[in-house]
């Protein structure tokens, strides 16, 4: 990393390819700040656009985090694919771990389709716990022992932000298209020639070497990729989503949940987070409830109805947003993360509620 700088407190650096790496000025606080955040861009993104958020991390956090903005997929690259891109973000981390052998734990925070990237990153950077500890006894032997470990670190956050984890093929999934089901349909067969590869596997029509779409594949430990394993072994799983005003993604797929279990929200009468207006922890699946139940919301297909399943076999904390009442509502998808400081500031109380609920 080279081209530093210095403001409010916090260092920065940005490499030749753009990626940005964020930390305390304050020797003390850098040297015990032992938290690798990974902060990954959506479509046609940059590293660029969680500037605000890392800086305001490492402003609240400046002994605990160590910011890293995802160089890897950024611009035309974020056409690749998920899983060329998940590759290339797993290698990205992989070397920043190595430069910096004091890190003990890992993070990960997403804006859209960067979500569904880290999810198969982390698949790629999973490691299953130790044979040895696996044969201690149970007493001693902690749960956290016992999942595993991202990167050869403890992994504790992993955070989306307005990410389509059902896909974009769905009744409303795309709200810009205007649920039109003639318009969705002709979307889902020439979507490919705007979006590439990212494309189809959005809209689910790959099919690699007769294999499921990705995002079928990513709802289980598939291959030589633990995809659930890994995001199992996180201690802290977040959804924030938009409930309107995205005309990128939907509601329904960015909080993982049916039409039908979409939640009635209300203004919010929250100072500090005055956009968000729901709030929901929700429990892993128990064995009765992983099986799909049959289909019968209008917008759903069976397919969507499994990755619903399978997202749910692990906890989740969905976290609703709401800038119905903002000068850019019509920008949520970016306010959400407030992309631009100055045009999207009105989400900073989102990224203030991520840092506040953040486990370091």
């Amino acid at each position: 990393m080279e081209n530093g700088a210095v403001e409010n407190g916090v260092c920065s650096s940005e490499s030749v390819n753009g990626g940005r790496e964020l930390w305390s000025c304050k020797d003390s606080d850098s040297s015990s700040a032992d938290h690798l955040v990974v902060m990954v861009n959506g479509i046609l993104g940059s590293a660029t656009d969680w500037k605000f958020a890392a800086e305001q991390f490492v402003k609240v956090l400046p002994d605990k985090v160590f910011v890293h903005c995802s160089e890897r997929n950024v611009s035309k690259l974020t056409l690749d694919g998920v899983d060329v891109m998940g590759e290339r973000l797993a290698e990205e981390v992989i070397e920043v771990i190595r430069r910096k052998p004091n890190l003990r734990k890992i993070s990960f925070v997403a804006h859209s389709v960067g979500g569904l990237v880290a999810r198969y990153a982390i698949g790629r950077l999973y490691r299953p716990p130790e044979r040895e500890n696996l044969e201690d006894s149970s007493s001693n032997r902690s749960e956290e022992d016992s999942k595993g470990t991202i990167g050869g670190l403890e992994a504790m956050n992993f955070i989306t932000s307005a990410t389509p984890h059902l896909g974009s093929r769905g009744h409303k999934q795309v709200p810009f298209l205007f649920g039109v089901p003639a318009i969705e349909k002709l979307a889902n067969f020439v979507i490919h020639l705007i979006f590439k590869r990212t494309g189809r596997h959005l809209f689910m029509n790959d099919d690699d070497e007769g294999k499921p779409p990705l995002l079928k594949r990513m709802i289980e430990d598939y291959g030589d990729c633990y995809f659930m394993s890994a995001l199992r072994a996180f201690r802290h799983r977040v959804a924030y989503s938009n409930v309107g005003y995205d005309h990128i993604v939907g509601w329904r797929t960015s909080c993982i949940r049916r039409n039908s279990d979409l939640p009635k929200w209300e203004d919010t009468l929250n100072e500090k987070y005055p956009h968000v207006v729901y709030e929901e922890h929700c429990k892993a699946y128990d064995d009765e409830q992983c099986e799909p139940t049959s289909i019968k919301d209008g917008g759903s297909d069976k397919l969507e109805e499994e990755l619903v399943t399978g997202l749910s076999r692990v906890s989740w904390d969905k976290v609703d947003v709401s800038f119905h009442s903002c000068r850019q509502k019509f920008a949520a998808h970016s306010v959400i993360q407030v992309k631009d400081q100055s045009m999207h500031i009105e989400g900073a109380d989102v990224i203030q509620h991520m840092i506040d609920h953040f486990l370091t």
